[in-house]
């Protein structure tokens, strides 16, 4: 049996109190013997300058010391982790990538998946405008992983779940379960999040998790939570709504199957493309 849960969190721009709370969490969370857990984008920083993330993916890069510290979580806690989102400076040293990192129950970086669409948008909340594409390098190539021996899991990071083609591509590569990490912002959250990840669920016939930050931030961002897990029929099976914490589901290989097959819409399809 798998397990698989979702991390809601209000992260602040300091590394050491986000890891606190996320082994605080991961404490009183009833462990399964294959258990997938999801953190939300930007889950080690959040809440200060977007200049501050590119300040901290310089800091630790000589060392890789975010990406120890996660690892180092993922074996003590024996969880397969996918590490939301973390900065990780670019060769060039002048951006860094909004990168999710996924770490097996041994500690081991198994995969690595670079944000793809990037936040250049102008929003009506206090913000108003976000242009993530100033400090972030975006990513080049799909992810999908076999973490488990039923469970092959497609990486996406917030914004890229407005993008049905790349949840269709991940699915094409054999994807069942699609995580999405996000800081959704509270105006674009309330309107859309849930209909945008019921409807990559429904199409795609796959669970979606989604881990989010929530609750107003050191720099007064306000994001909107609702961490889910949906199931391929597009039941949401959990939904923390503002609270922070964690939320769990069973992944179910045989309910994978009959909605597959008592809707067979992949057979049906006739725009299917080979997306890579």
């Amino acid at each position: 049996m798998v397990k698989l849960s979702v991390m809601q969190m209000c992260s602040e721009p300091n590394v050491e109190n986000n890891l606190a709370y996320i082994e605080q969490q991961l404490s009183g969370l009833k462990i399964a013997d294959e258990h997938i857990v999801v953190l939300p984008e930007c889950c080690l920083f959040f809440g200060g300058k977007d200049a501050d993330q590119l300040a901290l993916a310089k800091e630790t890069a000589p060392d890789n010391s975010l990406v120890a510290e996660l690892a180092a979580i993922a074996k003590k806690y024996q969880i397969i982790l996918v590490a939301g989102s973390i900065p990780l400076l670019t060769e060039e040293g002048d951006k860094f990538t909004n990168s999710c990192c996924v770490f097996s129950s041994t500690g081991e970086q198994i995969g690595r998946y670079d944000k793809l669409h990037l936040f250049d948008v102008v929003v009506d909340d206090a913000e108003k405008n976000y242009f993530e594409s100033r400090y972030t390098q975006a990513g080049k190539e799909t992810k999908v992983l076999p973490v488990t021996q039923n469970i092959n899991l497609g990486l996406t990071i917030c914004y890229d779940l407005r993008f049905p083609e790349l949840f269709r591509s991940l699915t094409s590569q054999g994807a069942n379960v699609i995580t999405v990490p996000s800081a959704f912002t509270k105006v674009t959250g309330e309107a859309h999040w849930q209909v945008l990840l019921q409807s990559r669920a429904i199409e795609n016939q796959v669970y979606i998790v989604a881990a989010g930050q929530s609750g107003t931030h050191a720099s007064g961002r306000e994001t909107w939570g609702h961490s889910m897990i949906i199931s391929p029929w597009g039941e949401v099976l959990t939904n923390l709504a503002d609270q922070n914490g964690c939320a769990t589901a069973t992944f179910s290989l045989e309910n994978l199957k009959k909605v597959q097959q008592s809707m067979p819409v992949r057979a049906h399809n006739q725009f299917i493309t080979k997306l890579k």
